[in-house]
C-alpha cells in the first residue's frame, strides 16, 4: 500500500512537470518568431539601401530571395536571403507596405498558433503587447 501511494505522488508530481514545462515550447517559438522579424528588418533595410525603395505589399518579403517580376523592379537586386523562412508553426511571414500598425512604414508578422490573419496571438513589428 505504501508503494502505491509513492507511486502515486511520484505520477502526480511529473504530471505538475511536465504541465509547467509545455509552455516553455510555446515561449520558445514566440521568441524564434522575434527574431525571424528583426532579421527581417534588416534584410528590408538592406532591400531598401541596395533599391532605393522597400518592396511592395503584392512583392512581399519574396523580394528579398528573389528579383521582383512586378512595378517597381529594381535596377539594383541582389539576393539578400537564400531562401524562404516560414514561421514556427510552418506558415510564411506577411508583409505589408504601408503597414496598418506601422502606417509610416511597414508590418512584418506571423498569425500565430491559430494561423488567424488579424487575431490577438499575430506577433510582429509593432509596439504593443510585447511585439504582438
Amino acid at each position: 500500500m505504501e508503494m502505491i501511494i509513492v507511486l502515486t505522488i511520484i505520477a502526480l508530481l511529473m504530471g505538475l512537470v511536465i504541465m509547467n514545462l509545455g509552455g516553455i515550447g510555446d515561449v520558445a517559438k514566440i521568441k524564434k518568431t522575434q527574431a525571424d522579424i528583426l532579421a527581417f528588418k534588416e534584410a528590408l533595410s538592406t532591400y531598401q539601401l541596395q533599391t532605393g525603395t522597400l518592396p511592395t505589399t503584392d512583392q512581399g518579403l519574396k523580394a528579398l530571395w528573389q528579383k521582383p517580376t512586378t512595378d517597381p523592379i529594381p535596377d539594383q537586386w541582389h539576393r539578400i536571403m537564400d531562401e524562404e523562412v516560414l514561421d514556427p508553426w510552418g506558415r510564411s511571414y506577411k508583409y505589408l507596405n504601408p503597414g496598418k500598425h506601422n502606417t509610416d512604414g511597414y508590418d512584418v508578422y506571423s498569425t500565430g498558433p491559430d494561423g488567424q490573419d488579424g487575431g490577438d496571438d499575430n506577433i510582429g513589428n509593432w509596439k504593443d503587447k510585447a511585439s504582438h
